[in-house]
């Protein structure tokens, strides 16, 4: 099944949800305060067995709050709480972060990377859910979240988000928009002159993308390989992006 028609489906679950939810009593509570959210956060993760997790951005807690976070997170991981997180690409950018994300992987926090926009979520076990209030980074409050249905359907988009995510260990080349397009070209099987035509650029422009997709996927150019043919190889595993 195709991104589109599981985006679709998952459109139609959330109207069917929104129907039945019609006159009867939502158990969603609105918290203003960060603090209040951060407690309720703590609460539900002394007793919880399992965390789906999505984070759009890296923290901005300061050092010693993210060492107590990350403290956190594996004291949990060694009391047997079973963790899978969905993380942006762009924390990978951060070293730091990415270092702490790497170590978290391999405790057992399971982290998959995704180049789509996420929003800010937690899901414990299929009890209670934490969404951010505004899909801002960062913003306060948060969104907390008891009725079955709706968790239901978080869990939904988690698990779909998931099955599309690369893993954190795979290597990915960061492209450019037009880097991207000009290998999608490639991957069709059209030359340099026929990618200029359909991108409306000079052939002198798609040899300087084509050049620079080549140095980011680190492919020399040698008598044994096409380099075209690799960089092919790396978009269709999604390794290049």
């Amino acid at each position: 099944m195709d991104e589109s028609a599981s985006l679709a489906q998952l459109a139609q679950r959330l109207k069917e949800v929104v129907g039945e939810l019609r006159g009867i009593p939502v158990d969603v509570e609105r918290l203003d305060d960060s603090e209040l959210v951060r407690q309720q956060i703590a609460q539900a993760a002394r007793t919880a067995g399992e965390l789906r997790a999505m984070h759009p951005v890296g923290s901005p807690d300061t050092g010693r709050q993210e060492q107590q976070s990350r403290l956190s997170v594996l004291d949990e991981l060694r009391r047997g709480m079973a963790m899978r997180t969905i993380i942006h690409s762009s924390v990978l950018d951060d070293p730091r972060k990415a270092a702490r994300i790497g170590e978290l992987h391999a405790a057992g926090d399971l982290h998959r990377v995704v180049d789509e926009p996420i929003q800010q979520l937690l899901v414990f076990d299929r009890a209670v859910a934490f969404v951010r209030i505004t899909p801002v980074a960062h913003s306060p409050g948060a969104l907390v979240i008891r009725q079955q249905s709706l968790i239901t359907t978080l869990i939904d988009l988690f698990e779909q988000t998931w099955s599309r995510a690369r893993e954190v260990s795979e290597p990915t080349h960061r492209l450019t928009p037009r880097e991207r397009e000009v290998l999608a070209l490639i991957a069709e099987g059209r030359s340099n002159g026929a990618i200029a035509r359909a991108l409306s650029i000079t052939e002198a422009a798609v040899g300087k993308h084509v050049a620079s997709v080549f140095g980011k996927l680190e492919l020399p150019a040698t008598q044994d390989d096409n380099r075209r043919v690799l960089a092919v190889l790396a978009y269709l595993r999604g390794t290049a992006r």
